[in-house]
């Protein structure tokens, strides 16, 4: 589908489906394990509700309003409420600890704060001194906070009732702030992962937003009848993306399941038309698959086997240049298992499925599009809006993430490499940090920080500027590269290599618990912890395998010569990792140090 830039804000173009299809469903969200259903009609009177419940509790144009919840119809309601009023809205992760919540609050002068439940709400007041500009928390799930002495508290559905009162008493009040706005107005602060430090608010408009669509759409041809499951944290401009911009503009249904933990059986009830993931979440679909067909067993494993080696070199081939005995060999596996795979994980009727985010291996890649998964990659940054590179369904490249998307320009560094960005969805700038803004965007154009390589135009993705290491020989390695070769495996959640100025690479490696403990079990080994789990000598066989095999797709210099497997899970509460599962590499480094320095010793 082509589409042109919007000349509606995201709120405007929402009144514009309330009342042309207002009857159509735009949302549906399960609760208690049943589907409830919300028009277009509904979502737009929801959001004026809540958006003048908040101009009564103070909120004015300008001011900034916190979510702090898991994805949930509430979540976009506020959001655009929020917009509808010309405040602006401000994500913050749900898994973050106190204080993360409590810095990013704080700088962004959130005025308001929207919090699913109890959990979240006790983060805000643990920390509630730290926030003088925050006037009250809005609670979603009132569960166990009605005995709160807190007067600052007060139930989303209480500003909802506030805010249908002041539109019966002005009925003109919301669509006077709506026919007021430009597409130059503030939408969201969006902030980064702080990997490397503080996390940044990014500041996107609604022009950032309408110029970042059209592209999407057509890359990924979607139009008004696609389908989606939201689960991704909406903080991340990437679920802002598919579950806000794309459906708002498009007029396409949404689906919230009922927790990020039932992603999978979500996914087989809804069956999207198309999907977003993170390289996580198809690793542990990858990792799901391999244990189903480990328990299965006997001649259906063997099946399953023949299948994926058969259609392996399908896998990077258009259909489109598929030979007649081709097609009829993909056929019959398809009836035979890629099918049945496809609904045990919930694809079947996916035309396009997304992993985006940060790097993921291309065997992972392989092994979905080998099955059936038309799966594409993607690239983008907070700071490009959403996707700025993507691969067509129709031509998607081996070790590429695709070409630059409509009303984007993309080139290389010609000194470093770098990946530099222009067009109308690069963002505004850095809140509060003009010296960042000035260092990211340069003569118009964005520094994203990342190296890449251009092949035909299509675009590779080396690593991260600041994570490239130099080895005590002189040659460059990307860690990503290799970390993501060792992450094909089911067994290995997460690696963390070393190897800057350093005689080899090394790495620190985290087991998948679930996919380990399940082969260790139908080996007869005993285990009570994670801990016992990963010391058990025949585990590090196992991992001892899995690091070979990867080695053997990399250079010899990036090839992972000794390894340590970690006795505890890399956590967000430890520091380890950022709410996107993005590792610290310093603070990893610094915690580890003996255990690096005795894998050089």
């Amino acid at each position: 589908m082509t589409m042109a830039i919007p000349t509606l804000t995201m709120p405007q173009m929402l009144r514009e489906h309330a009342r042309r299809q207002g009857d159509r469903l735009a949302i549906r969200q399960k609760d208690y394990g049943i589907w409830q259903p919300i028009t277009w009609a509904g979502y737009f009177e929801r959001a004026r509700a809540f958006g003048l419940g908040l101009e009564v509790l103070g909120v004015g144009a300008g001011g900034h309003v916190g979510v702090l919840s898991e994805n949930r119809a509430e979540w976009v309601i506020a959001q655009l409420g929020t917009g509808i009023i010309g405040a602006v809205t401000v994500g913050v992760y749900p898994t973050s600890p106190a204080g993360e919540v409590a810095y990013v609050l704080a700088h962004a002068d959130v005025d308001v704060v929207v919090v699913e439940d109890q959990e979240q709400a006790d983060k805000v007041l643990e920390r509630r001194a730290e926030l003088p500009r925050l006037r009250r928390i809005v609670v979603v799930d009132m569960r166990g906070l009605r005995g709160y002495d807190e007067p600052d508290l007060i139930p989303f559905d209480e500003v909802e009732r506030l805010g249908a009162e002041h539109h019966a008493a002005d009925p003109g009040r919301a669509d006077a702030l709506l026919d007021a706005q430009t597409l130059d107005d503030t939408a969201l602060m969006i902030y980064t992962s702080g990997s490397t430090g503080k996390p940044k608010g990014a500041v996107i408009t609604y022009r950032n937003i309408t110029h970042v669509v059209p592209g999407l759409v057509a890359r990924l041809h979607l139009d008004g009848e696609a389908s989606s499951l939201s689960y991704l944290p909406l903080c991340h401009v990437a679920e802002q993306a598919m579950t806000n911009f794309a459906p708002l503009y498009l007029g396409s249904r949404i689906s919230f399941g009922e927790s990020l933990r039932t992603v999978q059986s979500d996914l087989r009830e809804v069956a999207p038309s198309f999907f977003m993931g993170v390289p996580r979440i198809w690793e542990k679909l990858h990792a799901a698959i391999h244990i189903k067909m480990a328990e299965t067993g006997g001649w259906r494993k063997a099946l399953f086997d023949r299948a994926v080696r058969d259609c392996t070199p399908l896998a990077w081939k258009p259909r489109r240049d598929w030979t007649m005995v081709e097609r009829l060999r993909f056929g019959l596996w398809y009836l035979l298992v890629f099918r049945a795979l496809q609904n045990f994980i919930g694809l079947r009727r996916a035309h396009v499925a997304i992993t985006g985010a940060a790097p993921i291996s291309p065997e992972i890649l392989r092994f979905f599009r080998t099955i059936g998964v038309p799966l594409v990659e993607a690239y983008g940054q907070t700071e490009t809006s959403g996707v700025a590179v993507g691969q067509a369904p129709e031509d998607a490249r081996p070790g590429m993430v695709g070409t630059a998307v409509e009303g984007v320009e993309v080139k290389l560094d010609p000194a470093t490499g770098e990946i530099l960005v222009r067009g109308g969805s690069v963002f505004a700038g850095y809140y509060k940090n003009e010296a960042a803004t000035r260092d990211t965007i340069r003569d118009g154009w964005l520094h994203t920080g990342d190296v890449g390589e251009e092949v035909d135009g299509h675009i590779r993705i080396v690593d991260r500027i600041k994570d490239i290491m130099i080895t005590a020989g002189g040659k460059n390695l990307s860690p990503t590269e290799i970390e993501n070769a060792a992450k094909s495996s089911p067994y290995v959640k997460e690696c963390v290599v070393i190897g800057d100025r350093r005689k080899y690479v090394a790495a620190l490696i985290q087991i998948d618990y679930d996919t380990v403990a399940r082969w260790a079990e139908e080996q007869g080994i005993a285990y009570t912890t994670f801990r016992s789990l990963a010391e058990n000598p025949k585990i590090r066989a196992l991992i001892e395998a899995e690091i070979a095999r990867a080695n053997a797709g990399l250079a010899p210099v990036s090839q992972i010569r000794r390894f340590h497997l970690l006795t505890k899970e890399l956590d967000h509460d430890d520091d380890e990792v950022t709410a996107t599962m993005k590792i610290r590499r310093s603070n990893v480094y610094k915690k580890y140090t003996d255990v690096i320095e005795g894998l050089y010793a």
